[in-house]
C-alpha cells in the first residue's frame, strides 16, 4: 500500500481517515480541496488543479483524498488502494454539520454555514455519484486492493488492525536486528 485514494461522500470523513492512516502509515497526504480551494473562496483552473495532480500522481507514495469525478479514473489507474467510506446519508449530513465553524487541515477556510447546494449535493450523492464510483471501481477490482467501509466503526476497526499489524512488523525487524 503505496499509494492510496480515499473517496466517499462530503461528510463521511475521508479527510478524518486519511489524517488516521497517514499518521499510522507515514505515507504524504494531498487534500484535493486544498489543492482546488484558494483561501480567497476563489478555485484555481482546471488546467492547474491537472498539473499540481499530475506532480503527486508521479511521486513513488501518496495517499490522496478527495473524489473530484473528473479526475477520479485518473487517479484510480495510478492507485494502488482504494478506500470507498460508503456511510448512510445521515452520517454524512451530520458529518458536515459538525464541522461548521471548525478549523481544519484539509480546507483553506473555516465553513460558516451548509451552503444549500452543498447539501443537495450531499442528498444526491448515493444516487449520482456512488453508482459512478462503484461502476469504475468494478472495472479496477481486479488490479487494486478496493476497501468498502459501510460505517465510521468498521474504518477505525481496519485502522486498529492496521496499526497492529505495524507494530508486530516493526518488532519483528527488531527481532531480526538484534537476534
Amino acid at each position: 500500500m503505496k499509494r492510496v485514494m480515499i473517496i466517499g461522500s462530503p461528510g463521511a470523513g475521508k479527510s478524518t481517515f486519511a489524517r488516521k492512516l497517514r499518521d499510522c502509515s507515514g505515507l504524504p497526504l494531498y487534500y484535493l480541496d486544498q489543492i482546488w480551494h484558494l483561501p480567497d473562496r476563489t478555485t484555481i483552473s482546471p488546467a492547474a488543479f491537472d498539473a499540481r495532480l499530475m506532480e503527486i500522481l508521479t511521486e513513488d507514495q501518496w495517499i490522496i483524498d478527495g473524489n473530484y469525478s473528473r479526475t477520479m479514473e485518473l487517479r484510480l489507474k495510478a492507485c494502488d488502494t482504494v478506500f470507498l467510506l460508503d456511510y448512510p446519508l445521515a452520517v454524512c449530513l451530520d458529518g458536515v454539520r459538525k464541522r461548521v465553524g471548525q478549523k481544519r487541515e484539509d480546507m483553506p477556510w473555516i465553513e460558516e454555514a451548509v451552503d444549500e447546494e452543498f447539501r443537495t449535493f450531499i442528498l444526491d450523492f448515493p444516487h449520482t455519484q456512488l453508482p459512478r464510483i462503484y461502476r469504475l471501481l468494478e472495472r479496477y477490482q481486479n488490479e487494486k486492493q478496493i476497501i468498502l467501509f459501510r460505517s465510521r466503526e468498521e474504518a477505525e476497526d481496519w485502522l486498529n488492525w492496521f496499526r497492529s499489524n505495524l507494530q508486530t512488523a516493526e518488532q519483528h525487524e527488531d527481532n531480526q536486528c538484534t537476534g
